[in-house]
């Protein structure tokens, strides 16, 4: 079943069972994703990889949000952003553990023939479409720097 099915299942789910921040979170993600499927432009179907980006997107813009109230001593709303993230990671593929993230990263090095950080976009490019879905994208710069330096 796609994640779009699922998202629209869980939704009705969250309504039976009165579950405020489970479906305020499921109907920002069912937003996004009729957004997406009725951008100028777009072919009007989500693939997969596009609802597991929006997905990716929506957990870093809550982090951030997060961090930014904790600093202001907003504890109650970083909370709240926090409680999202969780529901919306709850839909993502498992993430890799570093030592998974810095043995695939290594194979991708490897491909790839990089020996300084010169080669640094060659190898994001490849890891970053080959780990989509899988690990944040500044994990994987940051792996990438660490093993190229």
């Amino acid at each position: 079943m796609s994640l779009y099915k699922t998202i629209d299942q869980e939704i009705k789910k969250a309504m039976m069972a009165k579950d405020k921040v489970q479906l305020e979170t499921l109907r920002s993600v069912k937003t996004a994703f009729m957004e997406s499927i009725t951008a100028k432009g777009a072919s009007g179907e989500l693939t997969e990889e596009q609802s597991v980006a929006i997905l990716q997107r929506m957990v870093k813009q809550r982090k951030d949000s997060a961090a930014i109230y904790e600093e202001q001593n907003r504890e109650e709303l970083a909370q709240q952003e926090l409680k999202e993230v969780e529901v919306l990671q709850s839909y993502l593929p498992e993430q890799l553990t570093q030592d998974e993230l810095e043995k695939a990263i290594g194979d991708i090095i490897e491909q790839a023939g990089a020996t300084s950080l010169k080669n640094m976009g060659k190898v994001m490019g490849a890891a970053t479409k080959a780990l989509a879905g899988k690990a944040e994208g500044r994990a994987i710069a940051d792996t990438v720097k660490k093993m190229l330096s």
